[in-house]
């Protein structure tokens, strides 16, 4: 009588039907090709750009590799179960384009963004690197769908920005800074609900920033447009602006639209026209870095008492018209630039104390009318502190060697200067309230 197989061999005849199982259909997943469509607009990009000498991007693009998800740099492929663009069954999709390696020794790519970069219909990310590709960005871009981050810096794009942009639902960052763009903003831009990052710096775009409805944006936490040349007045920005940066623009107005960014860490309006009061508002540790220099804010630096700004804080509100005398508000800033405005007025023993123990290393008092800055005469101060108080209505008790060269060589302002300001400033009528 014929005996039955053993438990241990059932087990074994298992372990090895399931691995039959296992290696057939991984066979068949390494089998998939990349989608032909893919496969045509990469070698549509890869004609289109070339390396410029020391880069080796391209070295990988081997179009008779069986593996281009693998083998070819910067690309990322995913499986598509279904391949709704040609009825076909699953297929590898291109999800991710990095041209380029962003390598500091790398000195990038030339030539132009081939229009079939659209037809990487499942694309969520493209990214080109610092080179020197120009022509203009493809405006069909704004058929992909799915794309969640742009990234196309430091080349020679021109060129408006695409209209078609604004189609981009699923957008989270934009950024197509240090180019030669030209044309205004898309003022779809400003609806796109999931859009987190903007920087469109150091292009030549011109025109009004485009206007936040309330209703969107809520999530938009960087915004940089600096070096550009926009004009007009700055609209209201979204409540949870972490970064703002408009600098060396055109623009003008009162900047009463940031009285409620209570989330601000960095503010950079230098260098346009902006006038009017600062808002109070402004003026908090959170705000570390605050750069309003240049333009034409008047009014005075809000009463209050000294905050505690912190390690690598500034605040840069030189060459403005502000007036009246300086509150502590400021004091402890580590660097803090008030030069080249109208102050008047004993400073604070805030600011003697901060700039005495360190905590201020560079205070930029000069070209006021400052009549008294009560640190005594021969007062040591840190070797890493820089204080200037050059040009002011008194004997300042430090000299030039701490000043800018732009500070010039006179010590303290022509008495006749003080007398006429003081003068100017008791017959000026009060300010009427509504």
């Amino acid at each position: 009588m014929a005996q039955s197989p053993s438990p241990f061999w059932h087990f074994i005849f298992f372990v090895l039907l399931l691995f039959h199982a296992f290696t057939a259909a991984s066979s068949s997943s390494f089998q998939l090709g990349l989608n032909g469509a893919d496969a045509a607009a990469l070698l549509a990009v890869k004609n289109s750009l070339t390396d410029l000498p020391g880069t080796h991007f391209f070295s990988t693009w081997d179009f008779a590799s069986p593996r281009p998800c693998s083998t070819f740099a910067g690309v990322t492929c995913s499986l598509s179960d279904s391949d709704s663009d040609s009825n076909s069954g699953p297929s590898l999709r291109v999800t991710s384009l990095v041209l380029g390696t962003g390598l500091s020794d790398s000195p990038g790519l030339a030539g132009s963004l081939a229009a079939s970069i659209s037809n990487l219909t499942h694309l969520t990310q493209l990214v080109l690197f610092a080179g020197l590709v120009t022509g203009p960005i493809p405006s069909l871009l704004g058929s992909l769908v799915n794309l969640r981050v742009i990234s196309l810096t430091n080349n020679r794009l021109t060129g408006p920005i695409p209209n078609s942009i604004s189609s981009l639902r699923n957008l989270h960052t934009l950024d197509l800074s240090f180019n030669q763009l030209s044309g205004t903003i898309p003022p779809g831009i400003a609806r796109l609900g999931q859009l987190k990052v903007l920087i469109l710096a150091s292009n030549m775009l011109s025109g009004e920033f485009p206007k936040f409805p309330e209703s969107e944006g809520q999530g938009l936490f960087h915004i940089d447009v600096k070096k550009n040349r926009l004009w007009g007045r700055l609209p209201w920005m979204p409540v949870s602006l972490r970064y703002l940066s408009v600098s060396e623009n055109n623009m003008w107005g009162p900047i009463n639209g940031l009285e409620s960014l209570s989330e601000l860490v960095y503010l950079d309006l230098s260098m346009n026209k902006f006038s009017g009061p600062i808002p109070d508002s402004l003026f908090h540790s959170r705000l570390n870095s605050m750069l309003l220099q240049r333009n034409n804010f008047s009014g005075g630096v809000p009463t209050a008492s000294s905050t505690s700004y912190g390690h690598n804080s500034i605040v840069d509100l030189s060459h403005n018209s502000l007036t009246g005398k300086l509150s502590p508000v400021l004091a402890g800033v580590e660097s803090l630039f008030l030069n080249n405005n109208r102050l008047t007025g004993k400073v604070p023993d805030e600011y003697v104390n901060s700039i005495s123990n360190g905590e201020t290393k560079t205070l930029y008092l000069q070209h006021n009318y400052i009549s008294e800055f009560p640190m005594e005469s021969g007062l040591g101060l840190p070797e890493t502190v820089s204080l200037c108080l050059s040009y002011n209505c008194m004997v300042p008790p430090v000299g030039l060697a701490a000043c800018p060269a732009s500070a010039g060589g006179q010590l303290s302002r022509p008495a006749y200067q003080c007398s006429v300001y003081r003068n100017s400033t008791a017959r000026r009528p009060p300010l009427r309230r509504n």
